[in-house]
C-alpha cells in the first residue's frame, strides 16, 4: 500500500513558494481583495484598553543638529537617555508629522513611511533604569504621543540602565487592502522603521545595533504578543526585532533581561482594528512561521562587514537643514514635475549614502549588505540616461556581470567619486521599461531616477529561511536613506510595492532566482495638490494664535 500522505514542506519551500505566488507580472497581479469597503478600513492606531497612560512631552527636545552631520565622527552632541529624550526619538521616529484634510476625509502621516500608509508597524520600549520611568515594557501610542505601559519589570538594582525598540506588525493592516503580496510590505514598512530610528537616534548622538539573535518564543516574551488572552478578538501581531540604544560613546551594550512573566504585572487589553474582515489570507501566516528568527547565524551576508572603517564616513556637505525638519517634512510624492533636472552632485550624494560604512544608519541590519540597486537614470545634469548598477560590494559586481544581460557595457561612471561603484550598462531612454515594470505607474518615468533592489536571493534563504525578513527589512532601509537624502537635496522619494518582479529581471537578462526584485523607488521633483490642506501633527505645533485687540 503506498504512502499517500503529502510531504510537508520545509521553511525555505515555503518561503520560496510564497514569494513566487505573490509576484505580479504583466499576465495578472497576485491574489488581492476583489473590492475595497473604504469606509470600513481598519482602524489606523492599535492601543490597549485599560492600559495606564505616560504622555510624552511636547515639544520635545528638538532635533537641530544640521543634517550632514548626523554620520560624522563627533558632530553630533549626545544626549542622556531620558524620559523626554525617549519622547524625541519616538517623536522623529514614529510619530505623526502632519494631518490632511480633503473634503471630508482626514488622515495622519507619520515619520515612518508605510505602503499605502496603512501603518503595519508597531513600537515598544524596554527601559530599565531611566529617569521618571518606571523599568518595564511600554507600548507607543502616535496619535497621543503617550506611552501605554504593558508590563512593570521588578527592578534589578545591579543591572546597568538600558533601553531597547521593539518593533512588530499587523500583518492585516497591509492584508486589508493588499491581499497575499501584504506580508512583504509589512517586512518592507519594518525596514522603514528601522532606518527612522538609526537617524533619529543619530541625531541624538545615539546608536542603534540589533539584538541577535531573537528566537521566534524569545522575542514574543519581551514584546508581550505572545499573551493571546490579551489579544483575544483583536488582530495578532508578528514580532519582527529589537533594537539596542546606546549613546555613540558608549562602551560595551547592555543586554536585555528576559523579565519574570509569572511576577509581572501586565496591563491593557488590545483593541479591534477591523471586526469585520472580508477576506482571509491564511499563506501570510504560513510564510510569517517559516520565516520566523531560529536563533542561527546563518543567512549573513557575504560582502564586507557593514562597519567598513575603510570608507568615507557618509557626504554631508551642504545640507544644512536640521535633521528634524527634514524627519517632519518627509512625504512620499504622488506626482512629479517631469521636466526638473537633478544635478549630477546631488545624484552622487544619494548613492554615496546608500554604502554601508562606519557610522551609518545601517547597524541595525546587523548583516553586510546583500541588495544591489539597478537604476533608470532619465534626469540628472550632465549624465546620459540610461540603466546603472550600484554593487554594494565587490563580489556582487562579479555575479552581477555573470548573470544580467552579456551585452551590458559596465563601464564606470566618469566624474563620479572614485569610492562609487556605479557603472552604466546601457545608454538611452528608458522610461518606457522604468514604468513599464513599476505596473504602469508614471511616477517611475517622470521623476530624475528609478531604481528596483536586486536582493542577494537563494544563497541566503537556502541557509535560513529568516533571511526572507532581514532582505526586506535591508530594502526598506534603503527606501529610508533615499526618501530622506531626497529631502535634504529638495527632491522626494516614492517607494513602489507594485512591480512586475520577472518582468523586470527579464529586462535585464537574469534566467534564475540567484537575485530576485524585492522593492522599487523613485525620486524626483514633486507637484504638490493645493486642494489638500495640511494641519499640524500635535496640538502644541499649532502655530499660535494671534493677540486680540
Amino acid at each position: 500500500m503506498n504512502d499517500m500522505t503529502p510531504r510537508r514542506l520545509s521553511p525555505t519551500e515555503i518561503v520560496r513558494a510564497y514569494h513566487e505566488r505573490t509576484k505580479h507580472s504583466l499576465k495578472g497581479y497576485a491574489a488581492g481583495p476583489g473590492t475595497l469597503d473604504w469606509d470600513a478600513q481598519p482602524e489606523p492606531f492599535r492601543e490597549f484598553d485599560g492600559a495606564p497612560r505616560i504622555s510624552l512631552a511636547l515639544p520635545a527636545t528638538e532635533l537641530t543638529a544640521p543634517f550632514g552631520d548626523l554620520f560624522q565622527a563627533g558632530k553630533v552632541f549626545a544626549h542622556r537617555i531620558t524620559l523626554e529624550t525617549l519622547g524625541s526619538l519616538l517623536r522623529y521616529a514614529f510619530g505623526l508629522a502632519a494631518w490632511k484634510e480633503y473634503g471630508p476625509d482626514r488622515w495622519a502621516l507619520r515619520c515612518n513611511p508605510s505602503s499605502g500608509n496603512l501603518h503595519p508597524t508597531e513600537v515598544y520600549a524596554i527601559v530599565r533604569g531611566l529617569p521618571d520611568l518606571e523599568d518595564g515594557l511600554y507600548h507607543y501610542l502616535p496619535r497621543e504621543h503617550a506611552l501605554e505601559r504593558r508590563c512593570l519589570h521588578a527592578r534589578q538594582p545591579d543591572s546597568e540602565p538600558g533601553l531597547w525598540i521593539g518593533l512588530t506588525s499587523i500583518h492585516w493592516r497591509e492584508a486589508w487592502k493588499y491581499g497575499e503580496r501584504a506580508f512583504r510590505y509589512c517586512l518592507l514598512d519594518t525596514g522603514h522603521a528601522l532606518g527612522a530610528l538609526g537617524y533619529a537616534a543619530a541625531a541624538l548622538g545615539w546608536r542603534t545595533d540589533l539584538v541577535a539573535p531573537l528566537t521566534a518564543s524569545c522575542l514574543p516574551t519581551l514584546l508581550g504578543t505572545g499573551r493571546h488572552a490579551d489579544f483575544e478578538g483583536a488582530e495578532a501581531e508578528d514580532p519582527e526585532a529589537l533594537i539596542a540604544i546606546t549613546a555613540a560613546d558608549a562602551g560595551q551594550r547592555p543586554r536585555p533581561v528576559l523579565p519574570d512573566i509569572e511576577e509581572a504585572d501586565w496591563y491593557g487589553q488590545a483593541n479591534t482594528l477591523d471586526p469585520h474582515p472580508m477576506y482571509r489570507w491564511p499563506i501570510i501566516g504560513e510564510a510569517a512561521e517559516a520565516s520566523c528568527a531560529t536563533g542561527e547565524p546563518g543567512g549573513r551576508g557575504t560582502g564586507p562587514d557593514p562597519a567598513d572603517p575603510s570608507r568615507k564616513p557618509m557626504p554631508g556637505e551642504g545640507q544644512t537643514l536640521p535633521c528634524g525638519d527634514i524627519f517632519l517634512q518627509r512625504r512620499s510624492a504622488q506626482r512629479f514635475d517631469a521636466r526638473t533636472e537633478m544635478p549630477k552632485e546631488s545624484f552622487f550624494a544619494m548613492l554615496d549614502a546608500l554604502l554601508p560604512r562606519e557610522g551609518g544608519p545601517f547597524s541595525p541590519l546587523g548583516s553586510a549588505p546583500r541588495l544591489h540597486p539597478v537604476l533608470f537614470v532619465i534626469r540628472v545634469k550632465d549624465l546620459e540616461p540610461g540603466v546603472y548598477a550600484l554593487p554594494r560590494h565587490g563580489q556582487a559586481a562579479e555575479r552581477l556581470k555573470a548573470l544580467l544581460d552579456p551585452q551590458f557595457g559596465w563601464q564606470k561612471v566618469e566624474g563620479a567619486p572614485e569610492h562609487l561603484p556605479l557603472y552604466r550598462l546601457v545608454e538611452g531612454d528608458k522610461r518606457h521599461i522604468a514604468r513599464m515594470v513599476s505596473c504602469g505607474q508614471w511616477i517611475a518615468s517622470d521623476g530624475c531616477f528609478s531604481l528596483g533592489m536586486l536582493g542577494e536571493y537563494d544563497a541566503p534563504i537556502g541557509r535560513d529561511p529568516h533571511a526572507y525578513r532581514s532582505l526586506h527589512f535591508e530594502a526598506g532601509l534603503l527606501g529610508q536613506v533615499l526618501y530622506l537624502q531626497a529631502e535634504a537635496a529638495g527632491f522626494r522619494g516614492t517607494g513602489i510595492g507594485c512591480f512586475f518582479d520577472d518582468d523586470f529581471h527579464g529586462a535585464l537578462g537574469l534566467k534564475d532566482t540567484t537575485f530576485q526584485s524585492l522593492y522599487h523607488f523613485t525620486v524626483g521633483y514633486p507637484k504638490t495638490d493645493s486642494r489638500i490642506t495640511t494641519l499640524p501633527p500635535y496640538p502644541s505645533d499649532a502655530p499660535a494664535a494671534p493677540a486680540s485687540g
